[in-house]
């Protein structure tokens, strides 16, 4: 699956013009990288990136708080162009945000008030990859401060920098080396819930190769046992044509 990205931030109406430019580059960086850009479909940061994502092709869902686009667009006043999907929750502004943070693979802090300081704390305890775009001003720029004041060891990751080209590259290259292996406190690994298998490991009955112990993509659990898979298109495959792969294992 492509990644997602939530980008988070500050919504007002009197941001610097250098401040909304950074977050238009950063949009245009996750559109290069071919993420998915999420945002809390709010005007502001969040905005500019969305709208810097969609002139280079990428694809923006805008996570909104209320529940109907009658609703978004009058009541809160927040924006529909360059959102390609706009999810209603119904859930008002603080409502929305573990939807937010829980729909991204990672999170990005551009500026912000107490918002996105409600975001940042709900990414930062549930082990989220989280970025920091700093100079940004609001909470951006407070951010280190406050994780160390909290003093709290959740599994996330927070890398700052300035530059929104840098920072996407550090990002992706974290998540898909390390951070994938445990993307939040929801993982299985965190959860404490090992899949059944031996020392050396299982077999995966769709292509054959031999799954380490508790590094498995996806299980099923069936009357006649318990599969693991080395990644979720075997896991589908299976899901397809059971019968023939524990007929005849590997083929």
């Amino acid at each position: 699956m492509r990644l997602k990205i939530g980008v988070m931030g500050g919504a007002g109406d009197s941001i610097p013009a250098t401040y909304l430019e950074r977050a238009t580059l950063l949009g245009e960086e996750l559109a290069k990288a071919d993420c998915i850009l999420v945002t809390g479909a709010c005007p502001g940061l969040p905005l500019a990136a969305a709208q810097g994502a969609c002139s280079h092709g990428g694809m923006v869902i805008g996570i909104s708080p209320a529940l109907s686009l009658d609703e978004h667009a009058y009541h809160y006043g927040s924006p529909t162009l360059a959102h390609h999907v706009l999810i209603f929750t119904g859930s008002g502004l603080m409502g929305r945000e573990v939807i937010n943070i829980r729909s991204s693979d990672m999170v990005v802090i551009v500026g912000g008030s107490s918002g996105t300081l409600g975001e940042l704390a709900i990414a930062y305890d549930e082990g989220k990859l989280i970025g920091v775009l700093t100079g940004t001003g609001g909470i951006s720029d407070m951010v280190k401060s406050i994780l160390e004041a909290c003093n709290k060891a959740t599994g996330a990751r927070v890398l700052y920098n300035d530059d929104p080209k840098k920072l996407v590259r550090e990002l992706l290259e974290v998540y898909k080396t390390e951070h994938f292996r445990h993307p939040s406190v929801f993982c299985r690994e965190n959860l404490n819930e090992p899949i059944r298998s031996d020392n050396e490991g299982q077999l995966d009955v769709v292509c054959g190769m031999m799954v380490p112990r508790g590094q498995a993509a996806a299980r099923r659990k069936r009357i006649d046992g318990e599969f693991v898979f080395c990644s979720l298109s075997c896991a589908e495959k299976f899901d397809g044509h059971a019968t023939r792969y524990l007929e005849y294992p590997t083929r």
